[in-house]
């Protein structure tokens, strides 16, 4: 299960406070976390195969995320669904307005959840439900169902108790750990946290893992947010 758990302006110094897993097929080519050469703004991992991100961030205050919605493959399905976290990190459009488009053409993807922030606002959308949603200020959890399942009220919670304590990269790495997938063929590729403070200044940090589980190398990024 890909698991996205964060907190929205829920912290006195973070506004926004991100970790994730990315499970995939570990036959799937992969580009660790880093500035895109084409695409210079943007700060994420890559799916090397589609061109497209399962989260990130951008120069000018952007986070996207996806999470794919569990259940067969949309054989209609024109993009990937990592092409949505791409191009909102590039297009300034409104999260409202962007999550809005994509729901006009829901039907052109297989199943997934979007998360979009920028500009104060965040918005979650899922082409399995009916309707964009403005998020409140608060803690959220998403895995491969609609926002805040039964599936992840877990970790959620483990999150919740972690940010009350301890906001820093390696805690939030730890609070992933339980939820880690390992298995030969598809598992936990990487764990990914993001803080973004107050100062707009941000810290972003990617561990990956083999298909044994081994920890491989961290890659720790820092950015000023405008």
């Amino acid at each position: 299960m890909c698991l996205i758990v964060l907190a929205w302006r829920a912290h006195p110094r973070f506004p926004l406070v991100v970790a994730a897993n990315r499970d995939e097929y570990h036959g799937r080519p992969a580009a660790q976390a880093g500035f895109w050469g084409d695409q210079p703004s943007i700060l994420a991992g890559r799916d090397l195969e589609a061109m497209g991100t399962w989260m990130g961030v951008s120069r000018d205050g952007r986070f996207a995320a996806v999470t794919n919605y569990r259940g067969a493959r949309e054989p209609r399905a024109v993009e990937s669904r990592g092409a949505l976290v791409a191009r909102f990190l590039t297009n300034g459009s409104a999260p409202g307005r962007y999550a809005a488009e994509i729901a006009d053409r829901g039907a052109d993807y297989s199943g997934f959840n979007l998360l979009a922030a920028a500009g104060g606002e965040l918005w979650w959308y899922s082409n399995r439900d009916s309707a964009p949603r403005r998020l409140e200020p608060g803690i959220y959890g998403l895995g491969n169902f609609l926002l805040d399942s039964e599936d992840v009220a877990e970790s959620k919670a483990r999150f919740a108790r972690a940010i009350e304590s301890c906001v820093a990269v390696e805690t939030l790495l730890q609070v992933l750990a339980p939820a880690r997938i390992v298995a030969p063929e598809y598992g936990t590729r990487c764990s990914t946290v993001l803080l973004a403070g107050q100062d707009g200044r941000a810290q972003y940090a990617e561990r990956t893992f083999d298909a044994a589980g081994i920890e491989g190398e961290t890659l720790r990024f820092e950015l000023q947010l405008a």
